[in-house]
């Protein structure tokens, strides 16, 4: 029998190999049946990463809770549940994978921590990515008590559905749009084109003050350029007057989500369960972002970095085994 304990453990340790068929080859008196059975049988959901990231997070109003989303890559599976192909934002590309929407928290004490996430499996539940982030960001308010009062998020979260929710939620936001939207200036202007709007100094270092089709408030958009050129239409609800580099600083601030995102997949293996059944999947990414918080737990008390800490496991390893090596040398000469 193997236990949610010995399965984290196992995802924490082992170095490349994170299959059933390993951990029962490494795991003595279990067979891969009972790790097959033991992702089949328990339930392991949001609510237990919860429970973990609810004691570390710093509730306080001037956190963030920020939206995003990652697809866990299944390209060469053909026989999983909830696979379906979707777009990737690390292959900027369709791939067929298992997509996960995250919401994350972050405040300078705590750093990032997953407070709820969602599997992507319209075909099961119905559901949209939108309708799992309505979802979440209300259960975060609501019944988490989340105190963080700005929502950082990425274009694809900007419906005016999801802005008017998150208005009267009294939450302060800070969006991309893509540059795809249609703004207006005044009434009897129009909607307009962003790349039509035209810019002066004022306007780029303060923002203009537009309204998206649906939405009954004005939002303050900002263009912002990039080093190498490229340009972020930012929009923000925040009531007062911002500068442009403030909102670049909370614009840049969202995409620190993607390095919880390499952690999960270079470090707990997320990716790389191949159990058939969508229920084997749930359960293994529940239980992926419980390994990473046990690997960050443990890098904040030696102050090293996930990386680190992963890799120093092999060099203790390293360290043993050249001591009294399994496998002794055979050449000729010392």
């Amino acid at each position: 029998m193997v236990t949610k304990k010995q399965y984290i453990e196992y995802l924490v340790h082992t170095p490349v190999n994170y299959t059933c068929s390993n951990l029962a080859n490494h795991l003595d008196g279990v067979s891969h049946d009972a790790v097959s059975d033991f992702l089949l049988r328990n339930k392991a959901t949001s609510k237990q990463v919860w429970e973990l990231g609810k004691s570390v997070i710093e509730n306080r109003p001037e956190g963030y809770l920020i939206l995003d989303d990652s697809v866990q890559d299944k390209n060469y599976s053909r026989e999983i549940e909830m696979v379906k192909k979707q777009y990737s934002g690390t292959t900027h590309s369709l791939v067929r994978g298992i997509g996960v929407v995250n919401l994350v928290h972050y405040h300078p004490a705590s750093g990032f921590n997953p407070v709820d996430y969602r599997v992507y499996a319209p075909m099961q539940d119905g559901k949209t990515k939108q309708n799992h982030a309505q979802e979440m960001v209300t259960l975060a308010r609501s019944d988490k008590g989340i105190k963080a009062a700005t929502l950082l998020m990425d274009s694809f979260y900007a419906s005016a559905t999801n802005l008017k929710l998150f208005h009267r939620m009294g939450l302060i936001f800070f969006s991309q749009l893509k540059s795809n939207r249609l703004v207006s200036l005044t009434k009897e202007g129009g909607y307009i084109h962003m790349a039509d709007l035209d810019w002066n100094e004022e306007s780029l270092k303060y923002g203009l003050s537009v309204k998206l089709r649906e939405l009954p408030f004005r939002l303050q958009l900002f263009k912002v350029v990039a080093p190498n050129g490229d340009i972020d239409w930012v929009v923000t609800n925040h009531p007062e007057r911002l500068a442009s580099g403030v909102v670049q600083k909370e614009n840049e601030l969202r995409w620190k989500i993607e390095e919880m995102h390499r952690e999960l997949k270079e470090l707990t293996g997320i990716e790389s369960c191949q159990a058939r059944k969508s229920r084997a999947q749930r359960n293994h990414i529940s239980y992926c972002y419980q390994t990473w918080f046990s690997l960050k737990r443990r890098a904040r008390e030696l102050k090293i970095t996930a990386y680190a800490l992963h890799t120093g496991l092999y060099s203790e390893y390293l360290k043993k085994v050249l001591k009294q090596p399994i496998v002794p040398a055979y050449c000729l000469g010392s």
